[in-house]
C-alpha cells in the first residue's frame, strides 16, 4: 500500500475560484477511475490547511497517475492559481491493522 499525503494551502481568494473545485471533481474522477486506486479523502484545518490522503495499492500505479498529462496540466494550474504552498509526502506501509467494533 503506498499513502500520499497531500497538505496545502490556498492563496487569497482561490477558495471561491469556480476553477478549483472542477478541477478537484475531475481530478477525484480520473483518480478514482485509475488502475490501483484505494481511496481518498479530504481533511480542513480550522488554520486554512487542507489535507488530502489518496491511496494506491503500488508504486507502479502510483506513478501512473501521477504522469496521467490532464493530472499534470491541473498540477500546473494549481502552483500558478490556487495554491500559496503545499508539502506532499508518499509513504509506504510499514504496519496496517484496525479494530472494528461489531454492534
Amino acid at each position: 500500500m503506498v499513502v500520499i499525503v497531500f497538505r496545502s494551502r490556498l492563496r487569497a481568494g482561490a477558495g471561491t475560484d469556480e476553477g478549483l473545485m472542477a478541477d478537484g471533481a475531475r481530478m477525484y474522477e480520473l483518480a478514482s477511475a485509475m488502475p490501483g486506486f484505494v481511496s481518498y479523502k479530504d481533511f480542513n484545518a480550522e488554520d486554512g490547511e487542507a489535507v488530502t490522503i489518496v491511496e494506491f495499492d503500488t508504486l507502479e500505479h502510483l506513478a501512473a497517475w501521477r504522469t496521467h498529462p490532464e493530472h499534470k496540466e491541473v498540477q500546473q494550474r494549481g502552483r500558478e492559481r490556487y495554491f500559496s504552498e503545499y508539502h506532499i509526502q508518499v509513504c509506504t506501509t510499514v504496519r496496517d491493522y484496525n479494530f472494528k467494533r461489531e454492534s
